[in-house]
């Protein structure tokens, strides 16, 4: 008994912990298979087989209930620590490959997400993408003022020289 709320403590913690949590059927992958995918998702997120009846108790105990629905059959968890686009587009890649993989759904910042929805966040562009476009906005925002700053100050210069000039040749 002690090891099992030992254990519903340690899944209430990671649950609490992760940014998303992802949930997937994994029937029929094999032991090298879910290595794989392990070792795919380690950067972003920890991959685990949960018992269903403690899950449900450690995401309750977590302040989550939509994951009930969803905790049937043999579950494995994608507990995300990084970027959650990263991991769903990960996992949809893997199922596309190894289609035992069936992603059941999650959830993420407060709402629960269903399969369909999983699927719309592994089309999302990831983290770092989009802050490299908005990088490249501000720079051309950038570029584009320093532009319009610097032109007035130009054409000032053009004028004071061509006044120079112009006083020099009559006097």
């Amino acid at each position: 008994m002690a090891n099992k709320e030992a254990t519903v403590a340690e899944l209430k913690e990671i649950i609490s912990g992760s940014s998303a949590v992802l949930l997937t059927e994994y029937r029929g992958l094999t032991v090298a298979q879910l290595k794989t995918l392990r070792n795919t998702l380690r950067e972003n997120a920890s991959y685990a087989v949960v018992k269903n009846t403690l899950t449900k108790i450690a995401a309750n105990e977590a302040g989550i209930d939509s994951l009930d629905d969803m905790l049937a059959g043999p579950t494995a968890i994608a507990f995300v620590h990084g970027d959650p686009v990263t991991v769903a587009k990960a996992l949809r890649d893997f199922a596309k490959a190894n289609p035992a993989l069936v992603v059941k759904g999650g959830y993420f910042d407060g709402n629960p997400l269903t399969a369909a929805e999983v699927t719309k966040l592994a089309e999302l562009e990831t983290r770092e993408v989009l802050l490299a476009k908005f990088a490249g906005a501000a720079k051309a925002s950038l570029f584009g003022a320093a532009y319009m700053f610097n032109a007035p100050l130009a054409q000032a210069a053009r004028a004071v020289d061509a006044l120079r000039q112009k006083q020099e040749s009559a006097g």
